[in-house]
């Protein structure tokens, strides 16, 4: 028989109300209001609830609080991550962040969806799409990331941005819905 869990990671529809899911969740609340309650200088207790919270996390990773996430543990993160202040990620499938990548102000990464029907949304049920952004990506300050979105390494995405689909590489993209405005031809992106 398939577990509730299993069916998330699946992406099938599954129940969130789950007492294992719950559970889980709970565990990642409690860490998060830990890593929010702690001051700039408990860095090394920081970086444990970070290697706690996280699937996988990399060297030098920084948050500023608050942060939020449902599990942390469907979400890797490479070396070098920023996150500034109210960022959320919504993590019932996989959030693959690689390099060096800088997350604005109250960024917000979805991997989270529910039914168009109204009637299959009674059901409380949800299912949920994997993210992956590249190295080097600089998400601005209040763009949403939705579900099964891919973001190329070394583009910008345009703050206040709402990126429903894949982005490509070495690209800036924004508005609402994201759409690539230019290309970026500098491996540094010094042509913005």
């Amino acid at each position: 028989m398939t577990t509730e869990k299993e069916k998330m990671l699946s992406g099938q529809m599954y129940d969130a109300t789950d007492p294992q899911l719950r559970a889980e969740h709970r565990r990642a609340r409690d860490l998060c209001k830990t890593l929010n309650d702690s001051h700039d200088n408990e860095q090394e207790l920081r970086e444990r609830i970070i290697r706690e919270l996280f699937g996988r996390a990399g060297d030098a990773i920084w948050i500023e609080t608050p942060f939020y996430c449902d599990y942390g543990a469907n979400i890797t993160l490479g070396n070098r991550v920023f996150f500034n202040y109210n960022c959320v990620i919504l993590d019932p499938a996989s959030v693959i962040i690689g390099n060096d990548v800088l997350f604005g102000p109250a960024v917000q990464v979805y991997t989270a969806t529910h039914p168009i029907s109204a009637s299959e949304r009674r059901s409380w049920r949800e299912s949920a799409q994997p993210v992956e952004i590249g190295s080097d990506v600089w998400v601005g300050g209040g763009a949403i990331i939705c579900p099964g979105v891919h973001i190329g390494s070394r583009s910008v995405i345009g703050a206040g941005s709402v990126v429903t689909d894949d982005i490509p590489e070495d690209v800036f993209a924004a508005g609402n819905p994201c759409r690539c405005i230019r290309q970026l031809n500098d491996p540094d992106g010094s042509n913005l």
